[in-house]
């Protein structure tokens, strides 16, 4: 049993999902089998809940060992972890927070598996915040893309745009909003789709997912932003999207991490 105390208003489902992987993997035979319980009382219902709530999750030893994330590297200032897809950055955070002091320095969408950094000193937040706001952090992905690209390598400008209200962005070439960078390779190219190595020279919000949907070659499996008759085809319900690759340029303290690469396991394969 794990025990978790509710912070602010949402719905079970959402605390859920940012506080304990284990329990969103399987969020509906638990309410099913009403093995949730809200202040001590099961709920077979996805309720609201308020603040100082406390929710118990029941689960069985299977589902409490499926693996959420790895530790790539850890030392007394920084924790590189290899987030699994299906998982909210924040419950890899929630996690983390259990084994000692732990700051969210950035994110990776639920559906994007791959490797993201967290600090354990408040010096070293403020250092992983810096680089990626500096762009000192050099981010590349592994995608696979639908169709064939028109070129073998490309870098492609244009402008991002968030909505807000509908959670949502949109990539335009007109300049509205914050410019966007994104860098291709094609690594390989199948009957239906390319294998792509992306390396972000500016890091916004859903970026390769939108900018590839704009390029007319969104990301398989994605179904925010890609094609909703492909994916069905396919049989793909998250998108092939991992962050394969992760170092930095630091300035201070730590950089002693300077020339070091943090690698996700993960790979990918053409359709």
């Amino acid at each position: 049993m794990k025990k978790f105390t509710v912070n602010e208003e949402g719905s079970l489902k959402n605390f859920t999902d940012n506080v304990y992987a284990q329990a969103s993997f399987c969020f509906r035979t638990l309410l099913k089998e009403r093995e949730i319980r809200v202040n001590g009382i099961k709920t077979g219902e996805n309720i609201l809940l308020k603040a100082g709530d406390e929710v118990q999750y029941f689960l069985t030893p299977q589902q409490e060992k499926k693996t959420a994330f790895t530790v790539l590297y850890e030392d007394e200032n920084v924790t590189v972890v290899d987030k699994e897809s299906g998982v909210n950055s924040e419950a890899v955070f929630s996690a983390l927070c259990e084994r000692g002091e732990t700051y969210f320095i950035h994110r990776l969408d639920r559906n994007t598996a791959g490797v993201m950094a967290f600090a354990k000193t408040p010096p070293a937040e403020t250092e992983l915040k810096d680089a990626f706001r500096d762009r000192r952090a050099e981010k590349t992905y592994l995608a696979v893309a639908v169709g064939k690209m028109p070129k073998k390598h490309a870098v492609e400008e244009a402008y991002l745009y968030k909505d807000e209200a509908r959670s949502q962005v949109f990539v335009s070439r007109e300049p509205r909003g914050e410019k966007i960078v994104t860098e291709y390779e094609v690594i390989e190219e199948g009957a239906r789709t390319s294998l792509l190595k992306i390396t972000l020279h500016t890091g916004k919000t859903h970026q390769i997912r939108a900018h590839l949907a704009f390029l007319k070659h969104p990301v398989a499996g994605d179904e925010k932003y890609g094609d909703g008759a492909f994916n069905r085809k396919i049989h793909a319900t998250r998108q092939l999207l991992v962050a394969k690759r992760l170092s930095f340029r630091f300035t201070g303290g730590l950089s002693y991490l300077n020339g070091r690469a943090f690698v996700s396991e993960k790979s990918l394969k053409i359709i």
